[in-house]
């Protein structure tokens, strides 16, 4: 597929996607539930923590969780006593449960404690790094650094071993863009969009192999490199603005919206 067929193609589901109204059943419904920087921060890594199975399963289950939190998630974060933390023991999504749930409030206490939020951490990391690979390498060993049940490691994903990150690149997105169409929040300024990686998935996946911006069959570290990277291609400063473009049309599996046949980019 030429360049600038492909582009015009992915313009128009972006177009077509990219709003707010696809959002009500997402993940990235729950920050929008919130007005307060710190508030949205929060609810939106814990919702992306546990974005993985049914969408409106996942919807459901960190409203839930907001509620435990008394919908003040970053006030909740900071300064809920021990027995206000155990609340959350009977919380569950999947395999994400109510001790997996705690251990998260406890690492996001101590991040706000340093960085004076967790806008803060990434936007000081990244200010000293300049790569966000470099930085989410660097996260998820302070995430860790102190006391915890090993058990929650695996909630979350590990660059370092090679893992797409998905749900951490899907919260770096929402964090980080900003457009015209009150998706995206916006809220960190000094990391750039072109900065960003594509939160990778089944769907994204699928799709961008359809379509010839991915040839690696599995979905992992080098396949975001690799599809980033096509995408950068297509707009330089602002790669990831595809994302829903690309997730739109593999989870509802409207491959009338493609060409017949992936091709390369040429």
């Amino acid at each position: 597929m030429e360049h600038d067929e492909l582009k015009e193609l992915l313009d128009g589901l972006h177009d077509r996607y990219n709003a707010p109204d696809f959002i009500a059943d997402d993940p990235i419904s729950v920050p929008h539930r919130f007005e307060r920087r710190e508030d949205i921060e929060i609810s939106g890594f814990l919702a992306a923590t546990i974005a993985w199975g049914n969408r409106k399963s996942i919807v459901r289950n960190a409203g839930r969780l907001m509620r435990l939190m008394d919908d003040a998630p970053y006030d909740f974060t900071v300064h809920a006593s021990e027995q206000e933390l155990n609340a959350l023991l009977n919380f569950v999504h999947r395999t994400f449960n109510g001790a997996d749930c705690i251990a998260f409030i406890r690492a996001l206490r101590r991040l706000c404690s340093r960085y004076g939020s967790l806008g803060g951490y990434f936007e000081q990391t990244y200010a000293a790094t300049g790569d966000l690979r470099t930085v989410l390498s660097r996260f998820r060993t302070t995430f860790w650094e102190s006391d915890h049940p090993t058990r929650c490691e695996k909630h979350l994903s590990s660059i370092d071993k090679g893992a797409a990150c998905k749900r951490l690149n899907m919260f770096l997105k929402w964090m980080v863009r900003s457009d015209s169409r009150g998706v995206d929040f916006g809220l960190w300024r000094t990391i750039p969009p072109s900065a960003l990686y594509l939160p990778l998935d089944v769907h994204t996946g699928n799709t961008g192999r359809a379509l010839g911006l991915l040839t690696r069959r599995q979905n992992d570290w080098k396949a975001v490199e690799e599809i980033t990277g096509s995408l950068r291609r297509l707009d330089p400063d602002d790669p990831v603005r595809y994302d829903f473009a690309l997730f739109g049309v593999g989870v509802n599996r409207s491959s009338d919206e493609l060409p017949p046949t992936g091709a390369k980019i040429r």
